[in-house]
């Protein structure tokens, strides 16, 4: 099916960027009086185009805001002023080209939005005249059983795609991440961790093969592309080099039962202690078990008053009879019980760490929408090479207390396993080995208004400040999928290496500067930007 897609489109558009798109591409110098209405005239002029009428929205449109806001996933970027002037959901591939085409010759930037879950709305958010290409119509999965792969479209979500490999096969799955409606596209393009990451690596170490449309209207794969750019694209952030529209990915092995586990434990049961201990064992256990931590306040059941619960949550691959005394040897701190496990299969593992109510259907995964609806959202994350000792946990807890807290987590996710055996610069993901756990900060708010969204803000920005001293350095890391624009940020037009590097190194470290080179040759005029993208190199290649 896709495949068949791809090699007739693959022949149309070398036929069009031959005839039609590099006369646009070299007439970019858009006057004052192009408009938007320009811009769709552009799309309806699109050779052999004809149906992408019924999927450009403009402001206009009765459908517009619907289609806007069905895949914002944080509030805070629910009624922003800065809203795209044109929508485009592509059918085919030939939308994606066109779009970008017309965009350059017209002056409007692109926004690329899969699932909506970018932490800072960039893929639907700008300063400036733009465009969203929303690829929420393509999302079709083919999974071969046969050799163990699938070709998944970038506007499919987490969930989906599980739900479809869960369909042909018990004993494949794929190491991803754990909600369901995030969008495979930015996903995958980010790195992509989950339950399976220390088994089996991240999503884009499992990646095989992209279709992708540059900046030229070309649809190229991993042979056309070239190795830098097919380097780039796994980790480095798709949005940066082009609009990947499909990802041809490895299955991965699971076994027909698991185990999981959620195990809580406040700071009157000596929280402090056991992650103590989880910290100098996590990332050595068995690469088949995956203990993460979720840290958050709720209502002591011994006397009534606030205190720090941390929840130990657990996949292991294998069976809940060899899971217990392997715990209760390598950490018996946690105090695992037979009664603390529940057997099942990997897809209804992924519906338990995704919150939903044991025995639910799997066909909850195909829903798009958030399990517990939207709220006013923002988050930091670190990376952590040395245990954080027990004096710097305890000056963690009293963030718990202050009231922007009542919903805000500190979740800490092991690495070791796989993730050491992999170099840091084999994709532009670098955060491997060395790294014995991974940070997210998170906190959410229902009250309206900025002087409620600052105090959160500014919540959040303690607790990082706080926990400076315990975590990497040189730089100080950060994961690009729980996008930060508080670690620096793009200029509107021109940014330099060197001013982009501020907030690079920390998402790439040294994979920066590659990433720059790749993006210098794909995309010298820097038409794929946003607040935090991969900038080309100056004249001659200078930073």
């Amino acid at each position: 099916m896709y495949n068949k897609a791809y090699t007739k489109m693959k022949r149309f558009s070398s036929y069009f960027c031959a005839v039609f798109a590099l006369a646009l591409l070299f007439s970019l110098t858009p006057s004052s009086a192009d408009s938007h209405e320009k811009f769709v005239q552009c799309l309806y002029d699109y050779p052999e185009n004809t149906s992408i009428s019924s999927v450009v929205y403009t402001q206009t449109n009765s459908s517009y805001s619907s289609v806007l806001d069905v895949s914002i996933q944080n509030l805070r970027f629910f009624n922003v002023s800065s809203k795209p002037v044109v929508i485009v959901t592509p059918l085919v591939v030939s939308h994606v080209q066109a779009t970008i085409i017309c965009a350059q010759r017209h002056g409007l930037q692109i926004r690329t939005r899969s699932g909506g879950h970018d932490y800072e709305g960039l893929s639907y958010v700008s300063g400036v005249p733009f465009v969203v290409v929303d690829l929420i119509k393509i999302r079709e999965i083919e999974v071969d059983v046969e050799n163990n792969t699938a070709w998944v479209q970038a506007g499919a979500t987490l969930g989906e795609l599980y739900y479809t490999i869960s369909q042909k096969s018990r004993t494949l799955g794929f190491p991803a991440g754990v909600c369901p409606t995030v969008g495979v596209g930015g996903h995958i393009s980010g790195g992509g961790y989950g339950f399976l990451m220390r088994k089996y690596g991240l999503a884009a170490d499992n990646v095989t093969d992209v279709h992708i449309v540059d900046v030229n209207g070309n649809l190229l794969n991993r042979k056309t592309m070239g190795d830098d750019l097919f380097w780039a694209i796994r980790g480095g952030g798709g949005a940066s080099f082009g609009i990947v529209v499909a990802w041809k990915i490895n299955l991965v092995s699971v076994p027909s039962t698991v185990t999981v586990f959620r195990v809580p434990r406040t700071l009157e049961e000596n929280a402090t202690g056991i992650i103590n201990k989880w910290q100098r064992v996590a990332n050595k256990l068995n690469e088949s078990l995956t203990i993460r931590i979720n840290m958050a306040r709720v209502n002591s059941s011994q006397s009534g008053n606030l205190t720090v619960q941390a929840q130990f949550e657990s996949l292991y691959l294998g069976r809940a009879d060899d899971l217990i005394p392997y715990l209760q040897k390598n950490f018996p701190e946690l105090g695992l019980v037979r009664e603390d496990c529940t057997e099942m299969s990997w897809i209804e593992s992924i519906l338990f760490m995704a919150g939903f109510t044991n025995g639910q259907s799997t066909d909850v995964l195909l829903n798009r929408t958030q399990l517990n609806g939207l709220s006013f959202f923002k988050a930091k994350s670190d990376y952590v090479r040395d245990p954080i000792p027990d004096v710097g946990l305890e000056g963690l807890w009293p963030f718990f207390f202050d009231d922007e807290a009542e919903n805000a987590f500190v979740q800490f996710t092991p690495y070791g396993g796989r993730m050491d055996r992999i170099s840091e610069s084999e994709t532009p993901f670098p955060h491997r080995a060395g790294n014995i756990f991974h940070i997210q900060y998170g906190v959410s708010w229902f009250e309206k208004g900025d002087v409620a969204a600052q105090r959160h803000v500014n919540w959040i920005r303690r607790l990082y400040n706080y926990t400076e001293a315990y975590v990497s350095k040189n730089p100080r890391s950060a994961y690009l999928n729980y996008r930060d624009l508080d670690i620096g940020v793009n200029n509107n037009g021109h940014t330099s290496f060197s001013q982009a590097s501020i907030w690079g190194f920390k998402y790439f470290s040294n994979n920066f500067n590659r990433l720059a080179r790749v993006k210098t040759r794909v995309d010298p005029r820097n038409f794929f930007r946003n607040e935090q993208s991969v900038p080309p190199l100056g004249t001659n290649g200078r930073k």
